[in-house]
């Protein structure tokens, strides 16, 4: 029988939604955070992955423009992804928006980015050099969904006559930096702030921290010819040099990456990092494939990072955000009985990293994930560790400055997705996973399970925190550090 390919992932065939978030990674240690930060910590990602996805999985009102009738619709995986993001640049805790790292001059400037594996003409994009609007991740969305006209010369012809920079739109760019992508920003109507809104003073206060003790360091090892040690990196205290995202699966099986970012915590005023240039710190595709090389009958085994191990349970009022509207997920589910002929499968992965964004540059380390899983036929768990576990292609990147320069760290995020047809293109399955590995200190991120768990996670699922660290006075209940399902 000859082999014919189906088309990718047809508007009739539905697929359960996912979410995943993170919200940094780095030499994160139980010392450097305490009982009360870590709670905090814990508390928001719960919150924000729980919020994300009861919006994911609520139906909308979609109205029609050709009729006076409308429909419900559940949110695309574009707007679930970057609503996840906004959240998250809300939060203080984060190192985006209110809440984002100061360069050496005490500026914050932000940078985001949004990938779709489909769907959008651009594909993805990046704004960086940001001081003034107020959730990066929507002018990203913004430019995104503007592209296909943007490409054809069909832009808006927003308002130019300021007498300003000429910005008719944003062009078939990719990447926008600084006051020109501020103007669209204004053009498109979204919320711009006075640059003292980003302010908090637990960022200040590192930002201060670690410049004294560059100038310290420096003046001790004067003359000397070892010892490295710059304001951008600590090897006892946690400073972020990483990113918040969120990868969304929608129902109609698209996979969206969205990242938002204030950098590295000192880094030069200017310095443009791996969260808004595409294949560095984001990446999302879809392909087809002759068979099913992933197929779980073929490979039983799993990284055992990905089982979600104990769980931690929903609050009564947490559960109140998602108990109506939350369906139960699944990882797997078989549409028809495998047939014995030949299948095509439709795969599509999205992935969000975060960490030393230099060195997430110099191994192009997103695109190299979805390289892999895609021309290796390799599960995207399996691609995944390669790039960012332990030992991986990030650590080995910092060659022998490995812990001694901050480079190197970081962790990935993501999701895979798996539609599966016979030879006459029925669907024969779907599949879907989290995908989540890191090769430092710790990484922050949360999901929901296919039983409509909330997870949240720091360390590695067995590490748990000393019960003589909890604290002074009355002591935590040390399975809540753990992770325990309580």
């Amino acid at each position: 029988m000859e082999y014919k390919p189906q088309p990718s992932s047809p508007p009739h065939v539905q697929v359960q939604p996912r979410l995943i978030i993170h919200g940094g990674a780095g030499n994160i240690t139980p010392a450097s955070l305490g009982p009360k930060l870590y709670a905090a910590y814990r508390s928001s990602l719960l919150t924000i992955v729980s919020k994300a996805h009861t919006y994911l999985t609520t139906p909308q009102s979609q109205s029609d423009s050709n009729s006076t009738s409308s429909s419900t619709k559940l949110p695309s995986a574009l707007e679930a992804a970057t609503y996840a993001v906004t959240l998250l640049e809300d939060n203080p805790l984060f190192n985006s928006g209110h809440g984002a790292v100061f360069t050496r001059d005490g500026i914050n400037e932000l940078e985001a980015s949004v990938m779709v594996s489909r769907g959008q003409a651009k594909r993805g994009v990046g704004v960086t050099g940001l001081r003034h609007v107020r959730n990066p991740i929507l002018l990203a969305k913004k430019v995104l969904e503007h592209g296909r006209d943007d490409l054809l010369g069909r832009g808006k012809k927003l308002d130019n006559n300021d007498g300003e920079l000429n910005v008719p739109s944003a062009q078939g760019h990719t990447l926008i930096h600084g006051p020109t992508a501020e103007k669209l920003a204004r053009q498109y109507g979204l919320e711009m702030v006075d640059p003292s809104y980003f302010f908090t003073q637990m960022r200040w206060d590192q930002h201060i921290r670690a410049l004294e003790r560059e100038k310290e360091h420096k003046q001790d090892m004067l003359g000397a010819a070892n010892g490295v040690l710059t304001a951008t990196w600590s090897k006892d205290e946690y400073l972020p040099q990483g990113t918040v995202g969120a990868v969304a699966l929608d129902e109609e099986g698209v996979i969206c990456v969205a990242t938002s970012t204030g950098g590295m915590t000192n880094k030069l005023t200017g310095r443009i990092g791996d969260t808004p240039v595409v294949g560095a710190g984001f990446w999302a595709e879809e392909w087809t494939e002759e068979g099913d090389p992933t197929s779980p009958h073929k490979n039983a085994s799993r990284n055992p990072l990905y089982s979600p191990g104990p769980a931690v349970v929903l609050s009564d009022a947490l559960k109140g955000l998602i108990a109506d509207c939350l369906p139960s997920p699944f990882l797997y589910t078989p549409a028809h009985q495998r047939s014995s002929g030949e299948l095509s499968t439709t795969r599509s992965i999205g992935v969000s990293g975060t960490g030393n964004g230099d060195s997430f540059f110099r191994t192009a380390a997103a695109r190299t994930v979805g390289a892999i899983a895609r021309y290796s036929a390799l599960p995207s768990t399996v691609a995944l560790t390669k790039v960012a576990g332990p030992s991986g292609e990030l650590q080995k990147s910092a060659e022998d400055r490995w812990g001694k320069t901050g480079e190197g760290e970081g962790g990935i995020i993501g999701l895979e997705s798996v539609v599966v047809r016979d030879a006459n293109g029925n669907v024969v399955e779907t599949r879907s996973e989290i995908l989540q590995d890191y090769n430092c200190g710790g990484m922050f991120r949360a999901w929901i399970d296919e039983e409509g768990v909330a997870y949240a996670r720091i360390f590695r699922k067995d590490q748990d925190i000393p019960t003589s660290y909890i604290g002074e006075g009355k002591p935590e209940d040390p399975r809540v550090w753990s992770g325990e399902k309580i």
